[in-house]
């Protein structure tokens, strides 16, 4: 089962996080959308910070370890760490993701 992973990210340590995931083939790939603006609560107050938001290809066998990676290295208390399932993807992508995920 292919996943797609989102996580919000402080933009400085947008390519760091990215790189890491995919060195450790914990991702075949991470999309950085630059500038998004999130409004959220949190302690009780209403913030607003502008962050770089990653969405991660990955599989559910490498998730766990994925989830650990990330909290491992997020500056955030609670990371946001969202994976939606993938109902469909070519075969091409699916099998090219599936090998960059395994060790080589």
């Amino acid at each position: 089962m292919s996943l797609v992973v989102m996580v919000t990210v402080p933009t400085s340590g947008a390519v760091e996080l990215a790189r890491g995931l995919v060195e450790h083939r914990l991702a075949g790939c991470v999309n950085m959308i630059a500038s998004v603006q999130s409004v959220y609560r949190y302690g009780g107050e209403v913030a607003e910070e502008t962050e770089t938001l990653l969405l991660i290809k990955t599989s559910g066998e490498r998730y766990p370890e994925l989830e650990r990676f990330i909290k491992e290295r997020h500056p955030y208390e609670i990371p946001e760490i969202l994976a939606l399932q993938v109902d469909r993807a070519s075969p091409e992508f699916s099998q090219w993701l599936a090998s960059n995920l395994s060790s080589p």
